[in-house]
């Protein structure tokens, strides 16, 4: 092959493109020749680029996944550029990790069979209708996504190389049998404990402050004192639902709308065929030849589904005769659907057929007729899209209404409440962290905070909240970012100088306690009018004490210099807390140590996954373009 194409370069016509090439460098430069073609380059990884294409799709489809999955929560924080920003680096540090992954299968010399990945494509649910690989709908997602067969099997084989490296890292971790009970017990074990709660309140009358102390509070932690900028908003919000109960549709109007849809109620012709392919995505006339012998052979009387078995590339619908089930025109390639829809009655076979994904040979096998549902079968539904469309028609013609007087008219919502036959309604003052969830949508926390709406006055423009649901918003009330001057907050840092100080006198009076009672001393309770309070078998979840004190306990030994401390607790007050009893628990069963066992090696797993990638990461060479 090499000598055949060393002599047709010798040839004049090649000497001449070859001469064409080299000036066409020489005046454009192969720079031009080379970033035009290729895909900018997000990073490289070892000389390895992560197109931007690549990283734009990953994105988009975790983006997606988010608004799935957690809907506005997600949409206002996608409002905020710095956290999009952060959340795309984040996919991009994912692609940079799954290519050292591949780089890393590769070194190791690792192969994925091609028995494997088609077991592994006749698995995905993507490519099953009732639980069964559907070839057709294999075909069909496959070109929708822009997939030779043969260029989704490349892509499988890498991408179940790099899950080898991933996937033996994941099952190497362990947990041994006796951590894993040990683990166990203790996170069943119990205590018993007494403690005293000593309340913070009973010493906020011995607390005195300065007025410099206040002001020394106040300068030195002034920042905490700096308010946000916050809006209170009128806005007009009109929806689809709004109008649907004002529409009416008569049954006349329902009929004309079925006699001028009729083909939404009529159900195509559908063909079940079979088919031998010798794929190949350009002209070849070897494999033509091919298909036009095993052509004879069928009309010849040869068994179709033998054939199918022996010659096909197709292997999936191969290992079923060739059998392609049911599909209706629009599914198939063109010239493929054409030729099936060309054929006059069930056995017969076509010629040999070209597409896009080589050369069929076609039979057809069965044959559904159309047919149209009755008017009285789908009134009801005709009568609710009538319904929905008139509505969609006088919504869209309101919307382009209220967009031009809240336009026209900036000063106020009044016009714009009356086209939407809506009252205008009013928020409180908020921040935008803090927004009531009517308005917490981000394209209207952007124009409600937006200097134009605060600092001139106007309306918003028409903001699409969902399909068919808008608002116009005007700031009815603005309070700037500002810091408080101190005797705005004087109050408020006495309250807390004083609460602090309570709670260190408590505390103080604890820590002389708590030496008192590992000296053996009698403690002074009548003083604070407190009493030990008793607590058997504290688990370290789901307890009635409260998790400081929890936390505590199950920090203490059992030593009598070591089974009592102090801790501060949430409300304020402190407590003293003293370790009685550590409760050992039964023994578990064999399922529930698997169990545990189980979530403890995938926890390790976890670790040692993010450790290798970051070690990785520490020896690559890796760029990344902003």
């Amino acid at each position: 092959m090499l000598e055949r194409i060393r002599e047709g370069s010798q040839g004049g016509l090649a000497m001449g493109i070859l001469g064409l090439v080299i000036l066409s460098f020489v005046f454009a430069g192969v720079g031009s020749y080379v970033n035009s073609s290729a895909d900018e380059a997000a990073a490289t990884v070892n000389g390895d680029e992560v197109s931007k294409t690549a990283l734009e799709r990953a994105y988009q489809n975790e983006r997606k996944r988010m608004e799935s999955q957690f809907g506005d929560a997600f949409a206002t924080l996608a409002s905020d550029a710095a956290y999009l920003q952060q959340f795309k680096q984040g996919i991009l540090d994912r692609l940079i990790g799954e290519k050292l992954l591949v780089q890393t299968a590769q070194e190791l010399g690792l192969r994925v069979s091609d028995e494997q990945i088609k077991q592994t494509i006749v698995g995905m649910q993507e490519f099953q209708i009732d639980g069964q690989f559907n070839n057709e709908r294999y075909l069909a997602l496959l070109r929708q996504a822009g997939f030779q067969t043969t260029d989704f099997r490349d892509y499988m084989r890498v991408d179940m190389t790099r899950k080898q490296v991933s996937l033996a890292l994941l099952g190497s971790e362990f947990a041994l049998n006796g951590e894993t009970e040990m683990a166990y017990q203790l996170q069943q074990q119990t205590r018993d404990a007494r403690y005293l709660v000593v309340p913070s309140a009973s010493f906020t009358e011995q607390i005195s402050l300065t007025e410099d102390q206040i002001s020394d509070y106040y300068q030195a932690n002034i920042s905490q004192f700096d308010t946000q900028q916050q809006v209170s908003l009128a806005y007009v919000e009109l929806s689809l639902t709004d109008l649907l109960p004002l529409i009416d549709v008569s049954d006349e109007e329902a009929e004309e709308y079925y006699q001028q849809n009729l083909q939404s109620f009529r159900s195509d012709e559908e063909r079940r065929a079979s088919h031998i392919l010798f794929e190949s995505a350009e002209d070849d006339e070897g494999l033509k030849m091919q298909a036009e012998q095993a052509l004879a052979k069928a009309q010849a009387g040869e068994d179709f589904a033998s054939l199918a078995k022996t010659h096909s590339s197709d292997t999936f619908s191969a290992e079923n005769g060739g059998d392609l089930d049911w599909f209706a025109r629009g599914i198939m390639d063109p010239a493929f659907e054409d030729a099936a829809f060309g054929l006059a009655k069930v056995g017969d076979i076509s010629s040999v057929v070209k597409s896009d994904f080589g050369y069929h040979i076609i039979m057809l096998t069965d044959v559904k007729p159309e047919e149209i549902t009755p008017f009285s079968d789908v009134k009801e539904q005709i009568l609710s899209e009538v319904k929905t469309e008139k509505a969609k028609e006088e919504f869209y013609g309101l919307q382009q209404r209220i967009a031009q007087v809240a336009f026209e008219m900036p000063d106020h919502l009044d016009e714009v409440a009356a086209i939407a036959d809506k009252s205008i309604e009013k928020t409180t003052l908020f921040s935008r962290n803090q927004a009531p969830q009517v308005v917490a949508d981000g394209n209207v926390l952007n124009a409600a905070f937006s200097p134009e709406l605060i600092y001139e006055g106007v309306n918003s423009e028409v903001i699409e909240l969902a399909d068919n649901h808008i608002m116009v918003v005007r700031v009815a009330k603005h309070e700037p970012e500002r810091t408080r001057a101190l005797d705005e907050v004087s109050a408020q840092i006495k309250t807390r100088l004083v609460a602090q100080a309570s709670q260190q006198a408590a505390r103080d009076w604890a820590l002389v306690a708590l030496n008192s009672l590992q000296q053996g001393e009698a403690l002074a309770l009548q003083d604070l009018a407190i009493e030990w309070q008793e607590q058997q078998a504290i688990a370290r979840t789901g307890s009635t004490v409260e998790q400081n004190i929890v936390e505590q306990v199950f920090k203490l030994g059992e030593g009598e210099d070591s089974n009592a401390a102090v801790a501060d607790l949430k409300n304020g007050d402190v407590s003293l807390v003293q370790l009685t009893k550590i409760n050992q628990v039964a023994e578990a069963d064999s399922n529930q140590l698997a169990s545990l066992q189980r979530r403890l090696s995938s926890a390790r797993a976890q670790f040692l996954y993010g450790d290798f990638i970051e070690s990785l990461k520490a020896k690559a060479e890796i760029a990344v373009y902003q």
